[in-house]
């Protein structure tokens, strides 16, 4: 009999996960109830937010119970459907789980319809970074907050990953001078050679700040935040008046078990700053609106993408401590079948 194998939590990790907080289960491939569609997964999304959802605390979405299936992004194809607008056979894309079988009615998480993809059209792996969430909520960063200007100072941590690489280059073609902070000599290689960024910091170096303050001799307009920790301390004194920070994340801090001192907000007042969180679900619209504009500039090559591929769901607990570790080079997507 065929089987599902799903990756679930097994105990709530304090501090760092671990692979012993994940365990692997078998059963039957699930049959699709009324509206409900079964999915065979072809690529799993791991992404920095599924740390928030391994603690009990309250946040922005359900966190995953013990012995519950981890959530994330999926593109399957459709195996079995009782549902009238898909057929076995289409390939979609939506949040399902860490599961090589997946059963979900025809809406998704973000409240909008399970996405038809049309193969050949991209990678069907783009849908899960430079076509997907990630791409989105870097349109959705440098669109609705950062609104970058011609000759301002755009700064993008974690600048070599899914949203960074893209928030980058988005502010770049708006005519901003663009530097990246990234972790390794590798990364900041491809920061400048291949996205095109005017600078690239590493934050490894002996002194992020004197580093930071000699690529922005003209201070900060707009703080793209994936990092938090050491990063944003040493950003925060540089911001001009009015700057902008998009607030997306702060992996460096994902592992904490208590939260760290802030920078002093009196600066916010002096400086007139718009510190703005970010979460890409409020504005599900943005989805096909990215996609349309970004589609035409990955078939020319104007808009640079870089993907890490894990093989196999057994492998993705241990390749998503690696992306809270900043082991990954790029977008983080496990091939599942």
């Amino acid at each position: 009999m065929a089987t599902r194998r799903s990756v679930v939590l097994a105990s709530r990790p304090q501090g760092e996960p671990t692979a012993a907080n994940f365990a692997i289960i078998e059963g039957p491939i699930p049959e699709p109830g009324p509206g409900e569609v079964v999915t065979r997964t072809l690529y799993l999304s791991l992404d920095p937010y599924m740390r928030g959802r391994l603690s009990a605390a309250k946040s922005y979405a359900k966190p995953v119970e013990i012995g519950e299936v981890m959530t994330g992004e999926t593109v399957g194809e459709v195996i079995a459907s009782a549902h009238p607008d898909y057929a076995p056979g289409d390939i979609v894309v939506g949040p399902r789980g860490w599961s090589t079988h997946c059963v979900s009615g025809g809406t998704s998480v973000w409240g909008a319809a399970l996405t038809k993809l049309q193969p050949g059209a991209a990678p069907l792996s783009y849908y899960l970074g430079i076509l997907g969430m990630p791409g989105v909520t870097a349109y959705s960063g440098m669109t609705d907050i950062g609104t970058p200007k011609a000759g301002e100072t755009a700064v993008i941590s974690a600048a070599s990953g899914a949203v960074g690489s893209v928030a980058g280059q988005l502010a770049k073609r708006a005519g901003a001078r663009v530097v990246g902070i990234v972790g390794g000599a590798d990364k900041v290689r491809f920061v400048k050679d291949e996205l095109g960024f005017d600078e690239c910091v590493d934050h490894r170096g002996p002194d992020l700040r004197a580093a930071l303050a000699e690529a922005c001799p003209k201070g900060i307009d707009i703080y793209f935040e994936n990092v938090g920790g050491d990063v944003q301390a040493a950003m925060f004194p540089l911001l001009n008046d009015f700057a902008r920070m998009i607030m997306c994340g702060m992996v460096a801090e994902y592992n904490d078990t208590s939260p760290r001192p802030g920078p002093n907000l009196m600066s916010a007042v002096r400086k007139r700053l718009r510190i703005q969180g970010l979460i890409v679900s409020d504005k599900p619209e943005r989805f096909a609106e990215w996609r349309a504009l970004a589609a035409p500039w990955i078939k020319d090559g104007s808009l640079k993408y870089r993907e890490d591929v894990a093989e196999g769901l057994e492998a993705a607990p241990e390749a998503f401590i690696g992306l809270l570790r900043g082991r990954n080079f790029g977008k983080l997507v496990v091939k599942v079948s």
